[in-house]
C-alpha cells in the first residue's frame, strides 16, 4: 500500500500554500520516493507520520526552488517581506527536521542529508 499520495498532497498544500497538482507535482513525487528509500526494512510504510515527513520534504524542496529562482517576495502577516524567502526556507527546514525526528524509528537518517545540518542562524 505505501505512503498515501493524496494525504501527502493535502499536507503539502497546507505546509506550502501551493497547489499540489501543479508545477510542484514532480517535487511531491520525488519527496515520496526519497522518504520511501529511507525506510528501515521492518518499517510500516503505511504509518501516517511518513505522509507528514514526505510533505515536509516536498515543502522544503519547494522553498529551495523558490529561493533559487528569485521568487523572494512573500506575503507575511499581510505585508510583503523581502526576507520572506529565507524565512520560509528556514521554517520549512525546521518543520522537516521535526518530522525526521518524529519518524526516527521508521527511517534510516544516515542517508538523509538534512538530518545532520543545523539550521543557519540569521
Amino acid at each position: 500500500m505505501g505512503i498515501n499520495i493524496n494525504n501527502v498532497k493535502a499536507l503539502f498544500e497546507l505546509f506550502s500554500g501551493e497547489t499540489a497538482d501543479s508545477e510542484w507535482a514532480p517535487v511531491i513525487s520525488m519527496a515520496i520516493n526519497e522518504v520511501a528509500n529511507m525506510l528501515l526494512p521492518d518499517a510500516d510504510d503505511t504509518d501516517p507520520r511518513l505522509e507528514f515527513l514526505a510533505a515536509s520534504v516536498a515543502n522544503y524542496r519547494t522553498q529551495e526552488i523558490k529561493l533559487s529562482s528569485g521568487r523572494s517576495e512573500y506575503e507575511y502577516v499581510g505585508q510583503m517581506n523581502s526576507g520572506g524567502a529565507r524565512t520560509a526556507l528556514t521554517g520549512a527546514a525546521a518543520l522537516m527536521r521535526e518530522y525526521v525526528q518524529m519518524c526516527g524509528d521508521l527511517i534510516n537518517t544516515s542517508t538523509f542529508v538534512f538530518g545532520t545540518i543545523p539550521p543557519k542562524e540569521e
